[in-house]
């Protein structure tokens, strides 16, 4: 990242003025800006995660922090961290919404031609991450990824508020635009086409990441985090494991 981004960076969340050329002590205040922010931290000393009180099954005690951040007011506790692959090797992640799970597996729904469709469509394996920083805890998921069955993508999208419907219909996620009036227009041309009860489009619809590993994070003070691991063994079983943090 060029300088004077990074200064522009820094100045959203430290307050500091940037300039494109360096003015006199400006080496100082970077100085002190990069102080500022090697000095942030936090002490964790919400919970614990012992690993002879986990339950023996990953999606059982997934279950149970996914309800307890629910209780919790949690800010968007269904928002994960969706990280692919694509075919050149490189890595991509946003943020997806989770829509359902069970011992199939984690669900959520987009569009097929999107960056991530198009990776998923190249690499079929992702990662998961659930940040609920309230309680301090971190969930990740590791797995095969697969479309669900059509049937499941047509249920959810007739669920949906008909803006979202057709919303699926005027975004080409992921592909260049000339503007916003693009999206406008493009939903008012759906809605004229469509109505009140506009179709599932074609490249719209559900993923199922099926686990193959989890790992559960929890704060603790001193930087010493409870981290416990859930693998498959060769007979289908998980074996639970404490990671160092």
């Amino acid at each position: 990242m060029p300088l004077a981004s990074q200064r522009q960076h820094w100045g959203v969340y430290l307050r500091l003025s940037t300039v494109d050329k360096p003015r006199p002590g400006s080496e100082t205040a970077d100085n002190s800006a990069m102080s500022k922010l090697s000095d942030l931290r936090k002490s964790y000393e919400q919970g614990e995660l012992d690993e002879s009180l986990a339950v023996a099954e990953p999606l059982l005690q997934f279950r149970q922090w996914f309800e307890h951040a629910l209780a919790s007011d949690v800010h968007e506790p269904n928002a994960m961290t969706l990280a692919t692959v694509g075919a050149d090797g490189r890595p991509s992640t946003r943020i997806v919404l989770i829509k359902a799970f069970d011992e199939r597996g984690i669900v959520w729904f987009t569009n097929y031609d999107s960056r991530k469709g198009r990776e998923l469509a190249a690499n079929p394996f992702a990662a998961l991450q659930f940040h609920w920083v309230d309680l301090e805890r971190v969930v990740r998921i590791e797995g095969r990824v697969e479309r669900v069955e059509s049937e499941v993508s047509d249920d959810y999208f007739r669920s949906r508020p008909l803006d979202s419907r057709l919303g699926a219909w005027a975004s080409p996620q992921s592909h260049v635009i000339a503007s916003r009036a693009t999206l406008v227009g493009n939903a008012a041309k759906a809605a004229a086409q469509h109505g009140l009860n506009p179709p599932r489009p074609p490249n719209w619809g559900g993923y199922r990441l099926v686990p193959q590993r989890w790992e559960f994070w929890q704060g603790r003070k001193s930087r010493l985090h409870d981290r416990l691991s859930y693998r498959l063994d060769e007979a289908g079983g998980w074996i639970k494991e404490r990671l160092a943090p």
